[in-house]
């Protein structure tokens, strides 16, 4: 497998990488350094692969920038690691019958990814590798952890720093395979880490289900471990010995065992969520989101959140995030699309986005979608106002980016559910709370009589703008048959800029991304193994 452990070793507002390749043994046989070496999954899980094309950026900014181009909420005509092309949809019929199709070649991102990126030979330029690469790097790191947790010596309360130690391997492991499977078509169940074994994986390929499966298993784990654990100084000193400090800020902080379990009840109801289309989805399943909802994220729990400091040591504060890379003038470039899903007077569309000098066409020959008016403002149109989300902020610390769970996406997870099984009305209270909490200051939807139809048109848009930049756009899209079907009565521009307001984009993205090619061309599958590439 490629992986690239990374080994840190911390002070307290910065994560500094000493060794990108092996843990020291030394250093696993203290509770200090093992401590130190859990704090490291934000290093290794999503930043320390090497060789990543500078432009799209590491983990949050690359490879989840391919989720946001694949759900249409941004474009791009930049060429690093092909990104114009696994966004760039089939064709966009405009309002006046003519056609853009897609003029990479070759010019359908199915084929493409096959002929082209995804290919050994391709290397580091396979943007279909990072997903998988930085994964397995977090669950090798989990590994690590797990297989040293257990012979250290311990000061203070000995049970409660190895629970929590042990309870942070299995989130983020069920973190990671959770990733793989909703992602992937196949993928690997690894639990030794290369410190145990110099191979450190298996060619045993399981199917995408099977990794949901044990991504839940995981997360149980976790749940029942810290069921058992009790809080105190030394809950807490261990917490803050994981969570680097300048990611304890703002909705991140030291979670509570109670508020850790409601986080992973969230995640759990993401897997089933984000993994069923809607027209498949039946009464049991929409009633286990709705129970684990129920248990899942509140308003005020502290949830798992990711910050920008000077040093960059996780995210760098202008490059580190899709919304980074997107502000301004930037790599990524807003779509008209998103913003035709904001309804009139969305304080968050005003405070966030603003018209362009000119019109951003770019190179033609890259796209047929990335045309658009739009820019994302860096810090908001007022800056320092804290009733409005700030969906872009560049400066060090000031962008809190939601590595998993959050209120906003439990609420419209649980709003679905109701909306899907009858309960409209309790269906819109969710939505209009997360608008509130947002500061859209948009009229109640509740109360108004809305058809299921309109009703689902609410959460719709309200999941794309309220959950923008949190790696969802793209699962929403397969799931609701975006990518396979297309989308209609859409805003998108000619070459020559004029806009179309009721335009057809026929998207015909892979769903599920077959296994890259670097791994199987080193990891051959063995007998018995799932199917690798999707038969799509």
């Amino acid at each position: 497998m490629l992986i690239l452990t990374g080994m840190v070793s911390s002070c307290k507002e910065s994560l500094d990488v000493k060794n990108p390749n092996q843990p020291s043994s030394e250093a696993m046989k203290t509770e200090s350094g093992l401590i130190s070496f859990g704090l490291g999954v934000y290093v290794s899980g999503f930043k320390n692969i090497k060789f990543y094309d500078g432009v799209p950026g590491y983990f949050w900014s690359g490879a989840i920038g391919n989720h946001e181009l694949m759900g249409d909420v941004i474009g791009t005509d930049i060429a690093n690691i092909f990104i114009n092309q696994i966004g760039c949809p089939d064709q966009v019929t405009l309002d006046d019958g003519s056609v853009l199709l897609n003029p990479n070649s070759p010019n359908k991102q199915i084929e493409f990814i096959r002929i082209t990126a995804n290919v050994n030979s391709t290397g580091y330029q396979n943007s279909t590798y990072y997903e998988w690469g930085y994964m397995y790097n977090l669950n090798n790191a989990c590994n690590t952890i797990l297989a040293n947790v257990d012979a250290i010596t311990y000061t203070g309360n000995a049970d409660v720093k190895k629970g929590l130690l042990k309870a942070w391997a299995h989130w983020w492991k069920g973190y990671a395979y959770s990733r793989i499977g909703s992602m992937y078509y196949a993928g690997l169940i690894v639990d030794a880490s290369n410190g145990e074994n110099l191979n450190g994986t298996n060619g045993k390929y399981v199917t995408k289900e099977a990794m949901i499966t044990e991504a839940n298993r995981n997360l149980d784990e976790a749940s029942r471990i810290l069921g058992t654990l009790t809080e105190g100084d030394d809950y807490t000193t261990t917490m803050q010995g994981l969570i680097p400090s300048f990611n304890r800020v703002g909705k991140g902080g030291v979670l509570t065992p109670a508020m850790w379990q409601r986080n992973i009840a969230t995640m759990k109801a993401r897997n089933i969520l984000v993994n069923t289309k809607v027209s498949e989805m039946s009464a049991a399943k929409w009633a286990e989101i709705k129970t684990l909802t129920d248990n899942g994220i509140r308003a005020t729990d502290f949830v798992f959140t990711g910050r920008t400091n000077t040093n960059g040591d996780f995210l760098a504060p202008t490059t580190g995030s899709v919304s980074a890379k997107t502000a301004g003038t930037s790599t990524y470039k807003i779509t008209e699309r998103l913003i035709q899903d904001f309804k009139a007077g969305d304080q968050r569309f005003t405070n966030n986005f603003k018209q362009r000098a000119s019109t951003y066409i770019g190179e033609v020959a890259r796209g047929n979608a990335f045309f658009t008016r739009w820019e994302l403002i860096d810090r908001g149109s007022v800056p320092g106002d804290s009733k409005v989300i700030q969906f872009a902020n560049q400066t060090a610390g000031g962008y809190e980016l939601f590595l998993a769970g959050s209120y906003e996406e439990n609420a419209l997870m649980q709003a679905e559910a109701l909306i899907y099984t009858g309960n409209i009305e309790g269906g819109l209270a969710l939505i209009d709370a997360v608008r509130i909490a947002q500061g859209a200051s948009l009229a109640a939807t509740v109360g108004k009589g809305l058809t299921l139809a309109e009703a689902k048109e609410e959460l719709r848009r309200e999941r794309r703008i309220g959950l923008l930049f949190r790696a969802l756009s793209f699962y929403d899209a397969r799931r609701w048959g975006v990518i396979e079907n297309g989308r209609t009565g859409v805003v998108a521009l000619s070459r020559a800029g004029i806009v179309s307001t009721n335009a057809t984009i026929k998207y015909n993205y892979l769903d599920y991304w077959d296994v890259p090619d670097n791994e199987i061309t080193y990891n051959a599958p063995t007998e018995g193994s799932a199917a690798v590439k999707n038969p799509k």
